[in-house]
């Protein structure tokens, strides 16, 4: 079963395609984040914004975006 469900998430966006967008992009930052530990930098990407029992970048931004912690907009044209 996918924690969070989709239909939660789908409140929080307006399109799946833009979910996948924003769910990938902080999954790489986290990803990022937790290479700069080992490294001893910590200056460029923000720290996971949740609490998460799961190890998956991808669980903890789908379940950043749930809680609202992501805020995202269309660039203007």
């Amino acid at each position: 079963m996918i924690h969070p469900r989709i239909d939660e998430l789908m409140d929080k966006v307006d399109s799946r395609y833009a979910l996948v967008i924003v769910a990938a992009k902080r999954a790489r930052q986290i990803n990022n984040y937790h290479h700069q530990l080992g490294e001893g930098t910590f200056d460029e990407f923000a720290p996971p914004l949740i609490e998460s029992r799961s190890k998956n970048y991808l669980t903890m931004a789908l379940e950043e975006t749930a809680e609202g912690k992501i805020v995202y907009e269309y660039p203007k044209r």
